[in-house]
């Protein structure tokens, strides 16, 4: 049975201001803050590196754990993820869950999901294709999960979903004010399970299966920052208790008030028909096979194809203002207007 969620608020910036100077880390000043930081036009593209896995462990069941290194690395802070091109050319995004101030590695882990699962193959290739020594391509940090300034924090963690919160646990000072909810099949499922309880003790409430929502997410603190990562059905479950939640997802979401439209194809001269149910990528790969294409969340940029006429619903996390004006990700962008004009 999970323990009641209680929750005792603190002074917020004088915690933060500690924060910030103790453990070297930038936090919004601002609550409440949007889950997700609009695009800024011009800004500049996080250059690729190429890093060699240092060192490799299983940390759970199923779960694998890689160091990369080569030599001093972009900063980075709690929340961040970056994209590791896998050697299929698939581009997958993990977030970091390692120390901010190591300058000299980047620290992911991932879960081994079956592709009839949920998968898409890119955790089957690092499983088993990333060895101590391969080298892998890795672009970013970027960071759209960040850290903000509240009197009290609620994290919720289910399975590989604690990567992103780990970071954030540890930079908290010894009094914030916080509680865990954690939640996996097993315990022997669990990443981190040990630390986190070290970190935790009776703050961290550990869950074998589904948790309580309604118990553990009932009557929380005014002002109180929610944040969740794991499996879609979980983050939908808590957006459902908590309209402001924040969430992480690296997996194609559900469509979201989707409506049916055309995409003219100039070039070859095509109409096709977007249904309401499904992406203008999977529609133009009907019709155009090699389109090229790889994360199908609207971060690596890999479909992105410009926009002749027509106003586009801009989903991704990648593209400026700027680029907007002439361009889309056919992954996860939509139309506005009942015609897009494609340059294809």
């Amino acid at each position: 049975m999970p323990r009641p969620l209680t929750l005792v608020t603190v002074a917020g910036a004088a915690l933060f201001a500690r924060l910030a100077l103790r453990r070297r880390i930038r936090v919004s000043p601002l609550w409440p803050m949007p889950a997700l930081a609009e695009p800024v036009s011009g800004r500049p593209r996080s250059r690729a590196l190429r890093l060699r896995v240092a060192a490799r462990a299983i940390v759970a069941e199923g779960v694998v754990q890689l160091r990369l290194e080569g030599g001093r690395l972009p900063g980075w802070e709690p929340g961040a993820h970056v994209d590791l091109v896998l050697p299929s050319g698939r581009v997958r995004q993990y977030s970091l869950c390692g120390d901010p101030a190591d300058s000299a590695a980047y620290t992911v882990a991932v879960r081994l999901v079956a592709e009839g699962r949920g998968g898409r193959g890119g955790s089957r290739e690092v499983h088993e294709l990333l060895r101590e020594g391969s080298e892998v391509e890795v672009r970013g940090p970027r960071n759209r999960f960040p850290l903000v300034a509240a009197p009290s924090y609620v994290f919720v963690a289910g399975g590989i979903g604690i990567t992103p919160l780990l970071p954030m646990l540890r930079a908290l000072p010894e009094d914030a004010r916080w509680r865990l909810v954690l939640a996996g099949r097993t315990r022997a499922s669990m990443p981190f399970l040990a630390e986190v309880e070290r970190l935790g003790g009776d703050q961290v409430t550990v869950v074998e299966g589904r948790p309580d929502l309604d118990a553990l997410l009932t009557d929380l603190p005014e002002g109180a920052a929610v944040y969740c990562c794991g499996p879609e059905g979980l983050m939908a479950a808590v957006a459902e208790r908590v309209p402001h939640v924040r969430l992480e997802r690296f997996a194609p979401g559900s469509l979201r008030d989707g409506t049916a439209f055309e995409v003219e194809l100039r070039r070859s001269g095509r109409v096709l028909t977007v249904p309401a149910d499904s992406t203008a990528l999977a529609a133009v790969r009907a019709a155009l096979p090699d389109t090229a294409y790889s994360c199908e969340q609207g971060f690596c940029g890999t479909c992105r194809q410009r926009v002749l006429a027509g106003e586009v619903d801009h989903r991704d996390e990648l593209l400026g203002d700027a680029e907007r004006a002439d361009s889309m990700l056919l992954c996860v962008s939509r139309a506005r207007s009942r015609r897009l004009v494609l340059d294809m």
